[in-house]
C-alpha cells in the first residue's frame, strides 16, 4: 500500500511517499525558496556568443539564463535529440539576435555560480502525455516494455495530432498512459493543446515593453508528485493541515480523481505519531549499512555524486567472486532505493568491490537496472569503465 503524508512544518512542507511502512521519496518545500525550473517566459535575447554556440537571454531575474544552440535547433532524431548532430556546422545568429523575444522554458534551476538553463523546447505536462513544442516526434516512456502496448498508444497519439492538424508539436507518452483506452488519451492530449493555445494567445497580447515576463509559472511540488501519483498506485493521502487538505481535495477533482482517500489528522504530530522521524533523520547519513552486514557510502558535490560499496562485517561462506557478489547485489539495490529516496540526480559513479568475472558485472548491472524500475526518474545506465567504476545518470524527479 501506497500512502502520502503532507505534513506542514513552521515555513516547510515535508511531502513523503510510504510503502509498508518504509519511507520511499522524501521532499521539502519551503515557502522562501525559489525554483523557476518549468517556468515558461517570453523572453528578451541579451548576447549571442558565436564562439559557444549559446546566448544568454534575460527573463527577469537577477541573473541572466543561459541558452545553447542544441536546445534551439529542431530534434533530429526521436531517441537522440541533437547528441549526434555536428552543431559546429550551425551558426546560433541564424536562429536567434541580441534584442529578440523568444518563447522558452527554465529547463534548469540557476546555481550559486551560474544562471538558470533555458530552453525554446516548451513541456507542457499532463497525466498521461507531454506535449513538446518544436519537435515532431511522437515517443514513449522506456518502463512500458510491451511492444504491442508501445505500438497501440504510439498510434493513438499519432493519429491524433494529424486528425489536429497540429505541426512542429511532439508527444511523450507516459508510463501512467499504460492500458489506458483511446478516448482517456485523446482527452489528455486535448487538454495539453488547449493549455498551448492559452500560452500563445498570453504572449501575443504582450508588447516589448513588458518582456520580460512570465507567462505560466511551475507547479508545486504536492501538485507535480500527485500528478504522477494518482494513476499509480498509491491509495491514501493523510496531512495535517486545513488548508493543505482544501488544496489537494480541490487539484484531485482538477485532474478527476477522486479514488484516492484524502484524510485530515489536526493537532497531533504526524512525524512521531507514524515513526517518520527516524528514517528522516537516517537521510542525512553519509553510511548506509547493509542487511548482510557490508555498507555504502555516499557522498554529492557540485559535478557528480560518488557510491562506494564495501564488504564490511560480511566474510561470506562461499569463494571470494561469490562473496563479493552478494555484497555488491545488495548495494546495488539499496543504492536503487537511496537514489529514489534521496532524489539524486546528476551523474552517479559507483566503486563496486572489485569483480573478476564479466559475468559477475552484468549479473550487478541486471540487479540495478531491476531496482531501478520503482524509480519514476529517468535514469541511464552506461556501464563500467575501463577503472570497473560504474557510471549512470538520473534526472532530479523534483529541483
Amino acid at each position: 500500500m501506497q500512502e502520502l503524508f503532507i505534513i506542514k512544518e513552521n515555513d516547510k512542507k515535508i511531502i513523503t511517499l510510504m510503502e509498508n511502512g518504509k519511507i520511499q521519496e522524501y521532499y521539502e518545500e519551503r515557502e522562501d525558496e525559489k525554483h523557476l525550473e518549468g517556468n515558461i517566459y517570453i523572453a528578451k535575447v541579451k548576447d549571442v556568443l558565436p564562439g559557444m554556440q549559446a546566448a544568454f537571454v534575460d527573463i527577469g531575474e537577477e541573473k541572466n539564463t543561459f541558452i545553447h544552440i542544441k536546445d534551439i535547433l529542431p530534434k533530429a532524431s526521436n531517441t537522440t535529440g541533437n547528441k549526434n548532430e555536428e552543431l559546429e556546422k550551425y551558426d546560433i545568429r541564424d536562429y536567434i539576435k541580441s534584442g529578440d523575444n523568444i518563447l522558452v522554458q527554465v529547463k534548469k534551476d540557476a546555481t550559486n555560480n551560474k544562471g538558470a538553463r533555458i530552453t525554446k523546447f516548451v513541456h507542457i505536462v499532463g497525466r498521461f502525455a507531454v506535449l513538446v513544442f518544436g519537435n515532431n516526434f511522437v515517443t514513449i516512456s522506456q518502463k512500458i516494455e510491451d511492444e504491442g502496448e508501445k505500438n497501440r498508444l504510439i498510434d493513438i497519439a499519432e493519429k491524433k495530432l494529424k486528425s489536429l492538424n497540429i505541426k512542429d508539436m511532439g508527444l511523450i507518452i507516459r508510463t501512467s498512459a499504460q492500458g489506458k483506452s483511446n478516448e482517456v488519451l485523446e482527452k489528455d492530449i486535448e487538454g495539453l493543446l488547449e493549455k498551448w493555445k492559452d500560452i500563445v494567445e498570453q504572449s501575443k497580447n504582450i508588447s516589448d515593453k513588458q518582456v520580460p515576463k512570465v507567462i505560466q509559472k511551475n507547479e508545486t511540488i504536492i501538485q507535480k508528485i500527485l500528478l504522477d501519483l494518482a494513476d499509480n498506485e498509491l491509495e491514501k493521502i493523510t496531512v495535517d493541515d486545513k488548508d493543505i487538505y482544501n488544496f489537494v481535495q480541490k487539484y484531485l477533482k482538477s485532474i478527476e480523481n477522486s479514488h484516492i482517500k484524502v484524510e485530515i489528522v489536526e493537532n497531533e504530530k504526524l512525524l512521531e505519531t507514524y515513526d517518520l522521524e527516524e528514517q528522516i533523520e537516517k537521510l542525512q547519513n553519509r553510511k548506509i549499512w547493509l542487511k548482510c552486514g557490508g555498507f555504502i557510502t555516499i557522498d554529492t558535490t557540485e559535478a557528480l555524486t560518488a557510491i562506494d560499496v564495501n564488504s564490511g562485517k560480511y566474510t561470506g561462506k562461499g569463494n571470494l567472486e561469490q562473496t563479493v557478489l552478494k555484497v555488491n547485489k545488495e548495494a546495488s539495490e539499496e543504492i536503487a532505493r537511496q537514489l529514489r529516496l534521496r532524489d539524486i540526480g546528476g551523474i552517479i559513479v559507483i566503486d563496486y568491490i572489485d569483480m573478476n568475472e564479466e559475468e559477475s558485472r552484468n549479473s550487478v548491472i541486471k540487479q540495478l537496472q531491476d531496482s531501478l524500475k520503482k524509480d519514476r526518474a529517468k535514469t541511464q545506465i552506461m556501464g563500467f569503465t575501463k577503472l570497473d567504476l560504474l557510471e549512470m545518470t538520473r534526472k532530479h524527479m523534483f529541483s
